[in-house]
């Protein structure tokens, strides 16, 4: 899906050296005319709006106090197309919110990354590139690039919100360095999904039962924990579980409670373990050359109102991870999802008990080993105090 066009003015001279590099081979192994298409009119500062239109004009009675901003034309990719993070939050926040709070000066295009031909484990990379100016990426994905930045979302790390919480808080600053000195982007928002829980094709009493299973995973420290079960872990896009379910290639996915309810997962399996293995972390950032050439009105502003966007995004996974599950087992509310009739399958203290013990000797162990020298030790610094999970440094 093109972007589309909007007045370039400022950011000319830095698209004219992105049409330059899409002429020659792509160093991350996109096609060329991805990056050239994902370019184009790649807006930074102020700018005019699309030739032959205006920027709409709130009705007084109805407005919000303006705020005084520059003229300005945002680009942004997003979340995944199909979830309310994006439908119910990104997307109107964009498109809606941020116009009206600046009487129109300010206009964004936003589009969902799996509806841009873009794969989330190259997100990271195109924003460091600049080729994706603002972006949400997903920090299991994004962690095939850089493993450090996965961290606070481990598999196991998370039971529960209120874990996840903590573990984002106690990382927030080095997530947010992270991201500035390797990545050169400038952390602006955290994301959270509705919890990551087990749906199955087959009965099952616990985790010990998953064993010789075929399960889908939506990242490398996922398929850890799954392969230590003694099951087969699948990495596919969200979008391809349904279809390779019903195909039989697949007996189990790992994905949000109500993620997986909103594409038909409750139909095609019968049992759902409600333990929480991860939560789908985003980090929404900007390209830092595209943040710098923002003016400084722009970005007060940004900074003030993304972290209303993420509290309203933090409350809504929460309140999906209770309403998914009642939804998908057909025993409670069910108001927004559809109503199924899944056997659930409630954790054990031996669950609870295994999926810590995988943490400890699997998935951060082996974490600590693809993330290289010293993130063990940023580990101890900042999730170790706030889970009781210290990692052993590399010798």
């Amino acid at each position: 899906m093109k972007l589309p066009d909007v007045t370039v003015t400022r950011c000319r001279p830095a698209l004219r050296r992105r049409r330059a590099a899409a002429r020659r081979p792509a160093a991350s192994g996109l096609p060329a005319l991805l990056l050239l298409v994902l370019g184009l009119g790649w807006q930074c500062g102020p700018a005019l709006a699309t030739p032959g239109t205006s920027a709409p004009k709130p009705s007084p009675a109805s407005s919000p106090a303006l705020i005084a901003v520059p003229a300005a034309s945002l680009r942004i990719v997003g979340g995944l197309a199909s979830l309310n993070q994006y439908t119910r939050h990104e997307l109107p926040f964009w498109t809606q919110t941020l116009p009206a709070l600046t009487g129109g000066r300010v206009q964004a295009e936003i589009v969902p990354f799996d509806r841009a031909g873009i794969r989330g484990q190259d997100m990271l990379r195109l924003m460091q590139q600049g080729v994706v100016p603002f972006g949400t990426a997903q920090l299991n994905l994004a962690g095939a690039e850089d493993a450090l930045i996965a961290a606070p979302d481990l598999p196991g790390l998370n039971p529960d919100m209120a874990s996840l919480r903590r573990s984002v808080a106690a990382f927030r600053p080095a997530l947010a360095a992270r991201l500035r000195q390797r990545h050169g982007l400038e952390l602006l928002a955290v994301y959270a999904y509705p919890a990551q829980v087990l749906f199955c094709k087959q009965a099952f009493n616990g985790l010990g039962d998953l064993r010789g299973r075929r399960i889908r995973v939506s990242g490398v420290p996922m398929a850890d924990l799954v392969e230590a079960l003694g099951a087969t872990p699948l990495l596919l896009p969200f979008v391809d579980i349904v279809p390779q379910a019903r195909a039989d290639a697949i007996d189990c996915a790992i994905t949000g409670a109500t993620s997986g309810n909103t594409i038909g997962l409750h139909q095609v399996t019968s049992h759902l373990h409600t333990l929480a293995i991860s939560w789908g972390l985003s980090a929404f950032a900007a390209n830092g050359a595209a943040w710098a050439s923002l003016s400084p009105e722009l970005r007060g502003l940004l900074q003030q109102q993304l972290p209303l966007l993420e509290q309203s995004i933090w409350a809504e996974a929460e309140r999906e991870t209770g309403e998914g599950l009642a939804c998908n087992t057909g025993t409670g509310p069910c108001r927004n999802s559809q109503r199924g009739q899944m056997v659930q399958v409630s954790p054990s203290s031996a669950d609870r008990a295994r999926l810590r013990d995988l943490l400890t000797r699997t998935t951060l162990p082996r974490w600590v080993q693809r993330c290289g020298a010293g993130c063990a030790e940023i580990w101890n610094a900042t999730l170790a105090p706030v889970s009781g999970v210290t990692a052993k440094p590399l010798l």
